[in-house]
């Protein structure tokens, strides 16, 4: 457990430290020459079965950067007020972000008792009460690093403060310095803002690189595992220089993805906003500037509360529930506080009716159960992402998924109304197709996807044309889906007549043949013998190329697999390789590919022609 210590400069945070815990917290030589803390100092007081660790955060204004940097992951505050001073600026500077971190508890605790008398005590404590509201049911503790007055009290609240720190999930760990140690290499330190780490783990850093873990000190001791709400040096197997690594970085025990630099939030005003505006934003040990926008209204009151947009200049990884510190544009006053409700949020209709209900709702849920059954409201989300959005490990997934009624196919996470939907674009617009194109057997796989389903994840559209071919809603003949009831047959007269067809079709060896000249050789008429060949071509006989230009569908395949072998080993093949192959005429050959492309089987890239879905010829 790590408990934060923060206050105005000199108010005795050090000296309180160095009573309970014997500890001196100031690490660097600038820090004890000035007699103030700079970077984050630390200390640690065995209590019962725990160790507790305390942050020394900096007061003095010019290091406040610092004091946000110890803040990550933490459940609990001292705020300390010397009795002979009482508030100052950086008290409530303080106190401002530590009650927009939403702590469990700020405990208040005066130094310096025995420079001021009991009346002047007693004053400071109701003021403290009464003008911040944060503080109103705060424990006050009274205390005097020097003659030793309340140090035993605080000590004793301190132990029965309960573990809040999650360490069931998994393993996230800021980075807020790096040194090297002779004989040992890179060590880290930073304090563990989730799950748990053992000796010899593999992490990854903030850029995908895996590192391994040599050697661990949890809470200022040598250890085989360290926990979240502790505070850690990890000794990892880094061979390269210390700079490639800076503070704000992370180690991660499931790969990360993309950082985020767009954000909702639910914001909580310090001061008065303005619509939009540059601010500067504080997470665990980051720092970077960005862009403020609210998205409900022009105005936001100090003390009030909003939902907002942040637009980041250097992306951070960020999950639902993390906590940022908002300062203006010179960084010099603090603004708000913010809690992360969406990563990635959409550039395009974020202030819709329906999608504040969204974001409203999410605010509103309680668990990751909950929230996860909203973010696949109509959506398939990767299960990558939803376990970093939730901070979840694979199993703790799947028994959401399960809990929910939801449904997990290989990557992708969805629910039944989102399989319905897509299923239901699949059957229309193959239904659509049927009517719009009588003469065609159906089409191919990837053309019913981009028709259907453009915007969908292509491998879930595919296995839910799988699953349809599987209940018999869809069918399947020759390569080509079509509807249960898409099906035609030739009438007696018509069998006769497909006879002659068949042979001016072998007579002229492969070649594709027009409406007018079969007509004129049999002695049809030209619109009975268009109606009749289209109506061949349903059946999956004849194949139109062109408008009225036909090809034996066996032939088609033929092609088709001859096409497959041009291409065997290489990216594609052009229109006068597959004219020299078929002995074609170049006309005939450029109508025979173009008719490839519409159907889905080939795709044209710049000069030559590329398989796009090997499936829809395939017999």
């Amino acid at each position: 457990m790590i408990i934060v210590t923060s206050g105005h400069v000199d108010h005795g945070k050090t000296a309180l430290l160095q009573a309970l815990t014997g500890t001196h917290t100031a690490h660097l030589p600038e820090e004890k020459k000035r007699g103030m803390t700079i970077d984050l100092g630390y200390a640690y007081l065995p209590l019962n079965d725990q160790i507790l660790g305390f942050i020394d955060v900096p007061g003095h204004e010019r290091f406040l950067a610092n004091m946000l940097a110890g803040l990550g992951g933490i459940h609990y505050a001292m705020l300390i007020v010397a009795a002979d001073e009482g508030v100052q600026t950086q008290t409530i500077e303080h106190l401002s972000i530590l009650s927009l971190l939403q702590l469990q508890e700020i405990m208040v605790v005066i130094t310096k008792a025995d420079r001021a008398d009991a009346a002047q005590i007693e004053a400071l404590e109701n003021q403290l009460r009464q003008q911040y509201a944060v503080l109103a049911n705060s424990p006050f503790f009274v205390t005097s690093a020097t003659t030793g007055q309340g140090i035993d009290a605080l000590r004793d609240h301190l132990a029965q403060l309960a573990e809040l720190s999650e360490v069931e999930k998994p393993f996230r760990y800021a980075i807020d310095r790096i040194f090297t140690i002779k004989g040992a290499g890179t060590v880290v330190t930073g304090t563990a803002f989730a799950g748990k780490v053992s000796l010899d783990d593999e992490l990854y850093l903030s850029n995908g690189q895996k590192v391994r873990v040599k050697n661990i000190h949890a809470q200022n001791e040598q250890n085989n595992i360290g926990l979240a709400g502790q505070r850690l040096a990890l000794n990892i197997n880094l061979d390269f220089d210390r700079t490639l690594i800076t503070r704000g970085d992370w180690l991660f025990s499931q790969a990360p993805g993309k950082p985020t630099d767009r954000i909702t939030v639910w914001l909580e005003s310090q001061m008065a906003l303005n619509e939009s505006q540059p601010v500067h934003i504080y997470h665990a040990a980051s720092h970077t500037t960005g862009k403020l926008t609210l998205l409900q209204q022009q105005k936001l009151a100090p003390q009030q509360q909003a939902l907002a947009e942040l637009i980041l200049e250097q992306p951070l990884f960020l999950a639902y529930g993390d906590k940022i510190i908002l300062r203006n544009s010179n960084s010099t006053a603090v603004l708000g506080g913010a809690k992360v409700i969406e990563i990635d949020s959409p550039k395009r209709h974020k202030r819709t009716e329906a999608r504040f209900d969204y974001l409203r709702r999410l605010i509103q849920a309680e668990t990751a159960q909950k929230r996860t059954a909203l973010y696949l409201q109509n959506h398939a989300v990767e299960a990558q992402k939803l376990m970093w959005i939730e901070q979840l490990t694979d199993a703790q997934l799947d028994a959401i998924v399960q809990q929910n009624g939801d449904i997990r196919f290989q990557s992708w996470c969805f629910n039944a109304d989102y399989r319905a939907q897509q299923t239901a674009k699949l059957l229309t617009a193959l239904a659509q197709y049927h009517e719009q194109h009588p003469d065609q057997l159906g089409l191919g796989k990837a053309r019913l996807y981009r028709i259907a389903a453009l915007n969908q994840p292509e491998k879930l559209i595919y296995h839910f044309i799988d699953e349809l071919l599987a209940e018999n809603q869809l069918q399947k003949t020759r390569g080509w889906l079509h509807t249960v009831d898409h099906k035609i047959q030739f009438n007696e007269q018509e069998r006769a007549l497909w006879q002659q067809v068949l042979a001016q079709f072998e007579q002229h060896n492969g070649q594709a043949l027009w409406v007018r000249d079969l007509a004129n050789i049999l002695g049809q008429e030209e619109s009975a013998m268009r109606n009749f060949l289209y109506k061949a071509g349903k059946l999956g006989y004849l194949t139109a190329v062109v408008k009225d230009r036909f090809f034996l569908t066996e032939n088609i395949y033929a092609f088709a697999r001859l096409i497959k072998q041009l291409t065997a080993g290489k990216e594609g093949f052009s229109v006068n390789e597959l004219r020299d192959a078929l002995q074609f005429g170049r006309k005939m050959t450029v109508q025979l590919v173009e008719y490839f492309d519409r159907c889905g089987f080939l795709r044209r890239k710049g000069n030559i022609h590329v398989l796009r879905d090997a499936d829809v010829f395939d017999l």
